[in-house]
């Protein structure tokens, strides 16, 4: 079974090589896809990936793309490289790579076709935890489907859901469009915990209540033209 990792970043000098390191040595295959970072990112990542290039796969957006563009490069790579399964991963150090062992395993026992690993929001600070709940309650209202955390960045899909899963979503949008994708192919889902790393770094990246509102208006102002 081929499993494959895929890794979108963003401007994440500061991270990737510590990220890559820690996956490396579990002998996944990696794919990062660079979106136009404008520091060392992809300098960084091909110079750690280099260490094992059998399994280490690097593509790059010439101009920021965004999240979900990103995401949509690494997944139709991963497919074109036989994938059976398709993790995503966050590169600013928030995941723990010994969760990716709980993501799949529902995928290998046949009990799911999408899983999505679900934080802790006790343990989220609030700015974080606001702007999560948000994008939860967007994604229940629009899509009428509850969440625990969708917007969760470790995810795990089956090379069938993967095949099937149509994104268009530029920004952090992606993570609700992608359970929208989930209820409309009548897919099987299910919601694992998983582990997360805060720190200050991490905090200033992914959905906080500014980010959730924009999404919000954003969606507003789509269904109103």
């Amino acid at each position: 079974m081929k499993l494959f990792v895929v890794i979108p970043a963003y401007n994440e000098d500061k991270t990737i090589k510590r990220v890559l390191e820690d996956l490396l040595p579990m002998e996944l295959d990696l794919i990062v896809v660079d979106d136009g970072s404008l520091d060392k990112t992809y300098k960084k990542a091909h110079e750690t990936l280099d260490k094992q290039p059998n399994h280490g796969y690097i593509y790059r957006h010439i101009i920021n793309r965004g999240l979900g563009a990103s995401l949509k490069t690494g997944i139709e790579a991963a497919l074109l490289k036989n994938a059976d399964i398709i993790v995503t991963f966050d590169a600013d150090g928030q995941h723990h790579p010994e969760d990716i062992k709980n993501v799949i395993k529902p995928i290998i026992d046949g009990k799911a076709d999408v899983v999505i690993g679900t934080r802790d929001f006790n343990e989220m600070p609030l700015s974080k935890k606001l702007g999560n709940q948000i994008m939860n309650l967007i994604t229940l209202i629009f899509y009428g489907i509850h969440v625990q955390d969708s917007q969760s960045g470790l995810r795990a899909v089956s090379r069938n859901a993967a095949e099937l899963i149509d994104i268009h979503s530029r920004d952090y949008g992606v993570s609700s469009e992608i359970i929208y994708e989930i209820k409309k192919s009548n897919l099987k889902m299910k919601e694992v915990p998983i582990k997360t790393i805060y720190t200050d770094y991490s905090l200033s990246k992914g959905t906080d209540t500014k980010v959730g509102l924009k999404i919000l208006a954003k969606l507003i102002r789509n269904i109103l033209k």
